[in-house]
């Protein structure tokens, strides 16, 4: 089923031969793309905060609900964005990437606290003693030094997201064969379209089914060597 047709052209209907995963490739990135926008900066200040700010019970506290978060399983949090924001309304794909946001800020939170737990304290001392405050500490000296890990974990996050199914079937799963650039409106994407021909009694679909997932698996292993390679090279910059 692999050809340059096949990732360039629109859904098939049913039972119609040829067609394509186009609208599920820029529905996806459109997806993962508003998720990451929303759990990227929010993450990376929950994390500045934990780290380098609070202290006892607040701290404590916070680091639990992102823990929780964590582990919650991600058909239990599509229930929550389709009673809270779909229910009663169109399925939207604003909707779903809130849901894959959600899925994210655990992640990039947590792999920015690792790294920020490896920049030496004699950087902090340092900028302390010539006078810098620890917010200009933290925008001047930590962060940059930490850039590296915090993309690994967006990374790492972004692959997780991508291949999410649960949130999606309750919150945009029901769109078009055509490309949509509209997150208002639902939005095609590659883990709800193989869950369907999977189901299909269609034999083409079966094979449309497979030719989605490798492509959806290429993506994944392409952004985990990814991020691999710029976490080595992070704790090399460290190290020196």
């Amino acid at each position: 089923m692999l050809s340059w047709g096949f990732l360039t052209n629109d859904l098939p209907l049913f039972g119609q031969p040829g067609g394509g995963i186009a609208p599920l490739i820029v529905g996806s990135a459109i997806l993962v793309g508003i998720a990451t926008a929303i759990a990227l900066p929010v993450g990376i200040c929950i994390a500045i905060f934990l780290q380098e700010f609070a202290r006892g019970t607040v701290r404590a506290a916070i680091q639990l609900v992102i823990d929780l978060m964590a582990g919650l399983p991600s058909i239990v949090l599509g229930i929550f964005v389709f009673g809270l924001l779909v229910y009663g309304h169109p399925q939207n794909g604003l909707a779903g990437a809130y849901a894959l946001a959600i899925v994210m800020l655990p992640l990039i939170t947590r792999a920015t606290q690792e790294v920020l737990r490896l920049v030496p304290n004699s950087q902090r001392e340092g900028a302390f003693a010539l006078g810098a405050s620890r917010w200009r500490t933290v925008l001047g000296v930590i962060l940059p030094s930490t850039l590296g890990g915090i993309l690994t974990g967006t990374v790492l996050a972004v692959a997780r997201a991508a291949g999410e199914t649960a949130p999606l079937l309750f919150v945009t799963s029901i769109y078009p064969n055509t490309i949509q650039w509209d997150p208002r409106h639902a939005l095609p994407n590659m883990p709800v379209q193989i869950f369907i021909w999977s189901e299909s009694p269609d034999p083409n679909d079966h094979k449309r089914a497979w030719a989605t997932a490798l492509v959806l698996i290429l993506f994944v292993l392409a952004t985990s060597l990814v991020s691999r390679a710029v976490l080595a090279r992070t704790r090399r910059n460290l190290g020196r």
